[in-house]
């Protein structure tokens, strides 16, 4: 396994919340646990992490010494949890989405990042997005990037192409394919569908889509 963040600790996980997700998806990143964790550890010190924990389905008899599972450990299942304390107060992320749990690690990292890009670019000023798109104190122009933001991330498991402007046959194909990945009836979760029915009730009002 590539270097574990010092920051970061590693442990079994206790009670999942909820149900587990039937039927998973198989990833598609294509990357190195290495760079996963590199991108993990940038995404929490960004947030300001404090108590930064990762919880694995892995049992206490396979972690080493050092609290770290073992190379050779197997999880029980895939599901993984990822708390903090940040600067925007606890966040929780359980993910179980994907058949092997490094990429559920992987899935939540590279949310984190499509999280801060609204900050990044000057969307919000204090950090509204990490309790859901719809909560954002900003103009409807605003809103309705993040809500396409929130489809596309869904659709592609990975953040909107910078400067992403779809006109409305692309936004309804990227619409089609968040809704079909995330149904529960087809394997996905309950939690990611009602973001992405949100996203899309908002940006029918809106009118586009």
């Amino acid at each position: 396994m590539g270097a574990w963040p010092d920051e970061l600790t590693v442990d079994p996980v206790g009670e999942w919340p909820g149900k587990l997700t039937p039927v998973r998806r198989r990833s598609a990143f294509g990357s190195t646990w290495t760079t996963t964790l590199e991108l993990l550890d940038r995404e929490t010190r960004a947030l300001g992490g404090k108590n930064v924990r990762l919880q694995v389905a892995i049992p206490p008899q396979h972690f080493r010494l050092d609290g770290r599972p073992r190379a050779t450990a197997k999880a029980e299942h895939p599901g993984v949890i990822l708390t903090l304390d940040s600067k925007h107060g606890a966040l929780s992320y359980p993910c179980d989405t994907f058949d092997d749990w490094q990429d559920n690690v992987r899935a939540i990292a590279l949310a984190l990042e499509a999280l801060r890009k609204v900050d990044r670019y000057g969307v919000t000023r204090g950090g509204e997005q990490y309790r859901g798109f719809l909560a954002l104190e900003v103009s409807p122009a605003q809103r309705i990037d993040a809500a396409l933001a929130a489809i596309w991330l869904a659709a592609h498991d990975e953040p909107t192409p910078a400067g992403w402007r779809p006109s409305e046959p692309q936004a309804r194909h990227a619409l089609g394919r968040a809704k079909r990945r995330t149904h529960p009836d087809a394997g996905g979760n309950a939690e990611a569908f009602q973001r992405v029915t949100e996203a899309e009730k908002y940006l029918r009002e809106k009118r586009v889509i």
